[in-house]
């Protein structure tokens, strides 16, 4: 299994998060290239052309972060259509909840249970540790030259473990910013002004505000199902895993426990306050429904969040409601950023040549990316101009059968039609949402897990025991923090940080 310490310099790290986005705007940087908005080349097609004479059946698993749209058996018609003209493959979609997606996709691939291809979310370096993916290099080469031709050589090199690719990145921003996004009705209607709001204080303060003058409404909640206030407002770059974290992405690459520090304790006895205070979903540990979806039922005010350029109209589309994001924390980009939302061929794929095409055509085909992001043209969507969309007249997210808000995942988001309400540049600012962006000290640090997989897994387990009632305030921070560390260090976090912190070292040296 692989030992050696994934080494970035930063310079290329920092370079692969602005450069992507130039490229993808038709700006010429020499021998890079990226973002095409053409579908496969024609070579690429003459190459899987002469391969494909037998049919194939390939399994797609997917998270989703809502409700299952009711429409997805119809996706998945239309989605035939195109692969089996193009690549001789039928294709089934697998939805997956959010919240099942780490236990249901492990099970699938211990189990060797049917699977192809699947999105890779921010366990990257773990999953590579266990062996959970096949080394894509030899079928990127053979079969996927639209996937290097769209996201670029160099962004691929930074994917790389020990020389080696085992997801591609999709295309999107690569810098995440923080803040509580809330409906904009509500917030002026009760003179809330959301330009003042820039810390957790200032959030309480509408908490409160919420609390005594929308009685039907919880003013709060995490922003997603399954996940807790300290998975969507962080402070720290979580360098992967979290276990053992840089505090305000920095610290002088001094790796610390983030469950030990005075900062965490600050935290979840505010969110703990929130929670007794009646300002906190009260099933928030165990809720399986999107922030989203608990908005648009008119049950919650605002969430935390993760905040990127057209979160608002995006999120006013899934709420049906106006929404408004004060920004808490400004824009940061971290390797988790950058290859946190990945695609990968599962170590048990039957037909992994097949599955790479799949996965080219996620980053060459508009017309199959597009129908991924958007549904059906005419029933999900119409056109405004070349490529701005809108819901048809009388359907809206409610009703569509199909909006997931999911552009982001599907490959390459720059073939991705623009919404009517986001900005026609969209992507433009996107780029300059990364370029402004401030960098993570750690920025090209990939910490390679195997030498502590053991640990890790020990970790990760009283990780699922503590976290979400402790980071939602469902816990008594008294009581549980003090166990919750405990357990920690007996399933080994200690060991777990030195050898992260003797990898972080070791990839300092080669940046100076």
């Amino acid at each position: 299994m692989r030992k050696q310490t994934k080494i970035i310099t930063m310079s290329l790290a920092t370079m692969m998060v602005t450069t992507l986005f130039l490229t993808a705007c038709g700006k010429d940087t020499g021998d890079q290239k990226t973002a095409s908005t053409s579908s496969a080349s024609p070579s690429a097609s003459s190459t899987v052309n002469a391969d494909t004479k037998t049919p194939a059946d390939l399994t797609l698993a997917f998270p989703i972060f809502g409700a299952m749209p009711k429409n997805m058996n119809l996706i998945q018609d239309e989605v035939n259509k195109i692969t089996q003209t193009k690549i001789n493959a039928t294709v089934k979609l697998l939805p997956i909840s959010f919240g099942n997606w780490n236990q249901q996709t492990n099970l699938m691939m211990s189990s060797n249970e049917k699977l192809d291809l699947m999105l890779i979310l921010g366990t990257y370096t773990n999953q590579v540790a266990k062996g959970q993916l096949l080394p894509l290099d030899d079928l990127i080469t053979k079969y996927g030259k639209g996937i290097t031709t769209a996201v670029g050589a160099d962004y691929l090199n930074v994917s790389k473990v020990e020389g080696k690719n085992y997801g591609v990145p999709s295309i999107r921003e690569f810098a995440r910013g923080f803040g509580f996004t809330m409906r904009k009705d509500i917030a002026d209607k009760n003179n809330i002004d959301v330009s003042k709001i820039k810390t957790l204080d200032d959030v309480e303060s509408v908490l409160k505000i919420i609390k005594e003058k929308e009685p039907n409404l919880t003013p709060i909640a995490p922003g997603g199902s399954n996940s807790t206030f300290m998975q969507t407002y962080i402070p720290y770059d979580g360098l992967g895993d979290a276990y053992g974290v840089l505090p305000n992405y920095d610290n002088g690459l001094k790796i610390v426990n983030n469950v030990e520090s005075p900062e965490y304790a600050a935290y979840i006895k505010k969110f703990r306050s929130w929670y007794t205070s009646g300002y906190v979903l009260k099933d928030a540990a165990t809720n399986q429904m999107s922030s989203n979806d608990l908005v648009k039922a008119g049950k919650l005010f605002g969430y935390l969040t993760p905040t990127k350029p057209g979160f608002d109209s995006m999120t006013s589309r899934q709420t049906t409601y106006q929404m408004v994001t004060a920004t808490l924390i400004d824009p940061v980009a971290t390797t988790f950023t950058t290859t946190g939302i990945m695609w990968g061929i599962p170590h048990h794929s039957t037909n992994p040549d097949r599955a790479m095409m799949l996965l080219n055509l996620l980053y060459t085909d508009k017309d199959l990316i597009n129908l991924l992001d958007w549904g059906i043209e005419g029933k999900h969507y119409v056109k405004v101009s070349d490529n701005l969309i809108d819901f048809p007249q009388g359907i809206d997210a409610n009703t569509s059968g199909y909006y997931m808000g999911l552009s982001w995942m599907w490959g390459n988001q720059f073939l991705s039609y623009v919404f009517k309400g986001d900005s026609p540049d969209i992507w433009k600012e996107t780029m300059e949402f990364n370029k402004s962006a401030k960098k993570s000290k750690a920025l090209g640090f990939s910490f390679d897990a195997d030498p502590v997989k053991t640990e890790i897994t020990a970790v990760t387990n009283v990780t699922n025991q503590y976290q979400k009632g402790i980071e939602t305030g469902t816990l008594d921070p008294d009581k549980a923090l003090p166990e919750y560390i405990s357990k920690l260090k007996a399933a080994g976090i200690d060991k777990i940080i030195a050898e992260k912190q003797k990898q972080m070292d070791a990839w300092a040296k080669t940046t100076k």
